[in-house]
């Protein structure tokens, strides 16, 4: 198997939280846990963050000892087990575990943010310009996030448009650097993969650079991870690209 470069290995490590439940793959809660248990057993279990869960399913689900949780809840859900480390809400505060509010972020409160980079209809998809604007508001908060919805590719789609993971979690990588806000809706809108050049020692946008140890910084205190409803999607196209081994 190819050995992945380490600028690129830092910046997908524990990336993805698996939310099947959710649309559009809308799975049933049996064939979630499945995957989930599949996707842990895999080669490319170090790229699979947590799995999404509502906190009305709970009851439905055997926690394995292994697994980790992110649970979503519209309130202090009380005793939980070991295996929920955070929760999500739509709340502007801090909660028992470490929480990420989908608020605006001016008003969260001891809580990490949550954003919104696409839906399941063509309007629901945010501009660069005001994802730009929330990484801006984010890094000066110094609040880590975490995103959610649309992520389905790693590079900009342009028809449909649709925001790309790797878009987002780079200009997060530089914003976190002070980058200027014109140089994020660049990254944002960047359509093309070679523009993205990754070694062990460095990841290069054009003709910006961060170091390994810089994605490292920014992915443990910025931009912690998104949520997409399928973990085997994002890794086909990395694949695609040749970022990924296809074997």
């Amino acid at each position: 198997m190819p050995r992945i470069p380490g600028a690129l290995r830092a910046l997908l490590e524990n990336l993805i939280d698996y939310a099947g439940l959710y649309p559009p793959a809308a799975l049933p809660l049996p064939e979630v846990l499945r995957n989930y248990r599949t996707y842990l057993a895999s080669s490319e279990s170090w790229m699979l963050n947590r799995l999404v869960l509502p906190a009305a399913k709970l009851p439905e689900v055997c926690l394995e000892p292994n697994w980790r949780v992110t649970l979503l809840v519209e309130a202090e859900p009380g005793s939980l087990p070991i295996q929920i480390e955070t929760l999500e809400t739509k709340l502007p505060r801090r909660l028992s575990l470490p929480t990420y509010c989908e608020a605006p972020v001016a008003t969260i409160v001891g809580a990490f943010a949550k954003v919104r980079a696409g839906g399941l209809q063509p309007d629901a998809v945010p501009s660069s310009k005001s994802l730009a604007d929330f990484l801006e508001q984010a890094h000066s908060h110094r609040m880590a996030f975490k995103a959610t919805a649309g992520l389905h590719h790693p590079i900009r789609s342009l028809d449909p448009p649709m925001h790309g993971f790797v878009n987002l979690v780079v200009a997060a990588i530089f914003a976190w650097q002070r980058a200027p806000r014109d140089t994020l809706i660049e990254i944002l809108d960047d359509p093309d993969p070679a523009s993205f050049q990754f070694s062990d020692a460095q990841l290069r946008w054009r003709t910006r650079a961060a170091t390994t140890s810089q994605i490292q910084s920014a992915r443990r205190n910025f931009a912690h991870s998104f949520g997409s409803c399928s973990f085997e999607e994002p890794l086909a196209d990395l694949r695609a690209l040749g970022w990924l081994s296809s074997c």
